[in-house]
């Protein structure tokens, strides 16, 4: 786990929704700026391809339509999640320990 951008919008362990989609999921890395392949990034449609000069987030999302999966979402396309549910995803047990009163997931404490 990366040490926060401090240009970021939102942090690790924040709930967030996908602005178009819909899809929720909790920040687990942040990258100040596009750091994706090229062809991933060629893959977008061109009517919704973000910038990349913005923090990307990379997320343990989940949807109604698929199973449990790791997305990469621009800021641009991210909002809070006011959702109460708290969101599932089987990989969050290694990176968080439980989830505030505020909603935020806890980071687990890395030992070295």
């Amino acid at each position: 786990m990366r040490q926060q951008d401090n240009n970021a919008k939102f942090t690790i362990g924040a709930p967030v929704r996908h602005r178009v989609y819909g899809f929720r999921g909790v920040v687990f890395d942040v990258d100040p700026e596009f750091s994706n392949t090229e062809e991933w990034y060629q893959s977008i449609p061109v009517d919704v391809r973000p910038r990349k000069d913005q923090p990307f987030y990379h997320l343990f999302a989940e949807s109604t339509e698929s199973s449990p999966y790791i997305a990469y979402v621009s800021e641009q396309n991210l909002v809070p999640d006011e959702d109460d549910e708290p969101i599932s995803h089987p990989e969050m047990v290694d990176y968080f320990e439980g989830q505030e009163e505020d909603g935020r997931y806890m980071p687990r404490l890395l030992l070295n």
